[in-house]
């Protein structure tokens, strides 16, 4: 079962973020807790964990802006 990798809220007036970094390259393997991506919010830029363990498929390119709760990839 994938589990999705979405963009997270990270402060109480964060509305979107920049996906500054991807840490984990395209079909290699997570493990729960490990870096996965780089985060930019309008405060700071943030290391996001992952929330499981498999084989990462990203979605989304760097460099761009997205939404909360924006798909960014998925791990399966």
């Amino acid at each position: 079962m994938a589990i999705e990798i979405l963009l997270p809220k990270l402060g109480f007036s964060m509305n979107e973020g920049t996906l500054s970094e991807w840490l984990v390259a395209d079909g290699a393997q997570v493990k729960e807790g490990d870096p996965l991506f780089a985060l930019e919010s309008d405060k700071s830029t943030n290391e996001v964990e992952s929330p499981a363990t498999g084989t990462l498929k990203i979605l989304k390119e760097t460099g761009e802006t997205y939404e909360v709760g924006t798909v960014l990839g998925v791990i399966e």
